[in-house]
């Protein structure tokens, strides 16, 4: 009889198992993001020894700087997850579809939370089992504006400009619901999420139909289910979001910002499309943004093409792209894209109309 280790092969004969190298084991059992965070760590100190360091000290600053954003949000999504309201949300929103984008994209305009920090509410949402469409349109609207935004904006630009840019937001992600909802009755995105968010996110279809237990501390499964998807979700952002502050480093460190203002304030009839092409890659975060529209709208940008450069930017800037990349499927992820770039330059052209007739 064959030893029990080998197998025979066709003609037989007993064949010795293979012996993968461990070293080879080891790579394969890594996160495939945080080798990504390792090779892209690697290259810069090749490429741009004297910014290897500075590269990490800009993720640890940026991570740092979001960290009470996250941690609300993530104890926020532990505890939806851990009373059992993830159902009664995934009803509520599915018992209303339509009006679920308009309070989608309301909501999102006016809530607190970044492109990051916003993530694991978007993955609690998945999870209780609403409908993409609202998703989208929370996903669009959120990273374009919040209140403390608003009135840096208001205080920099003008109480006209941070009102068209919350009108924007709120406009972004209406755009963005309703346009998904016609893209799923048609067929489309029959499954739009990765499967990692079922497994580190909690994404999975929720169809538990027992009331939320408000006061989940008491019972011992429910504590373990907080403690769970915060470790999780906690995980997922933080290798996530490390990646993309890295390459945002990596952006802000070579990307001539000045010079790519003056020449984009000199496009003419080109300045709305673009801006929002421009500002999709080359957008440093919300609030630098600001004093940069100033500068190029006084260099002579267009109004209308400094917002679409702001709203492009917002939604698709590279922690939010990252974000939405790390939870969807490509066709969804492109959509996403789309949809910011697209709606961005209807919004910068709707508003320089607003301004020509005087209405501000």
């Amino acid at each position: 009889m064959a030893n029990s280790c080998c197998a025979p092969d066709s003609a037989g004969t007993p064949v010795e198992p293979k012996h993968e190298n461990p070293f080879v084991k080891k790579l394969k059992d890594m996160d495939r993001v945080v080798i990504a965070f390792i090779l892209t760590w690697i290259a810069i100190a090749v490429a741009a020894p004297d910014q290897s360091w500075s590269s990490i000290e800009f993720v640890g600053k940026s991570l740092w700087e979001i960290a009470p954003y996250l941690a609300i949000s993530v104890a926020f999504a532990a505890y939806i997850k851990a009373t059992g309201a993830d159902s009664l949300i995934g009803n509520a929103f599915r018992a209303n579809a339509g009006k679920a984008v308009m309070v989608a994209a309301i909501v999102g305009a006016f809530s607190p939370f970044c492109s990051c920090g916003v993530v694991p509410l978007i993955a609690a949402l998945l999870a209780s089992g609403v409908p993409i469409a609202p998703v989208m349109a929370f996903w669009l609207a959120s990273p374009v504006i919040d209140p403390e935004m608003m009135l840096v904006t208001a205080g920099i630009l003008g109480p006209e400009f941070a009102a068209a840019k919350t009108v924007a937001a709120v406009s972004l992600g209406l755009m963005g619901g309703y346009s998904t909802a016609l893209i799923q009755k048609l067929g489309g995105f029959s499954d739009p999420l990765l499967i990692e968010v079922n497994a580190g996110c909690g994404a999975g279809a929720i169809t538990r139909t027992e009331k939320p237990v408000w006061a989940f501390w008491k019972e011992d499964k429910r504590r373990n289910d907080f403690f769970a998807e915060g470790k999780s979700t906690s995980w997922f952002l933080f290798k996530w979001l490390s990646i993309a502050f890295m390459l945002e480093g990596i952006m802000i460190a070579n990307v001539p910002m000045d010079i790519i203002g003056e020449w984009l304030a000199n496009t003419g009839s080109y300045a709305i499309p673009m801006a929002a092409i421009i500002g999709a890659p080359a957008y440093l975060n919300g609030y630098a943004a600001i004093p940069l529209a100033d500068t190029l709208m006084q260099l002579g940008l267009q109004p209308g093409a400094a917002l679409a450069f702001m709203v492009a930017g917002g939604a698709t800037c590279i922690p939010a792209a990252v974000a939405v990349k790390a939870l969807t499927k490509t066709p969804l992820f492109l959509t996403f894209i789309a949809i910011a770039l697209f709606g961005s330059m209807v919004i910068g052209y709707g508003f320089n109309i607003w301004l020509s007739f005087g209405f501000i």
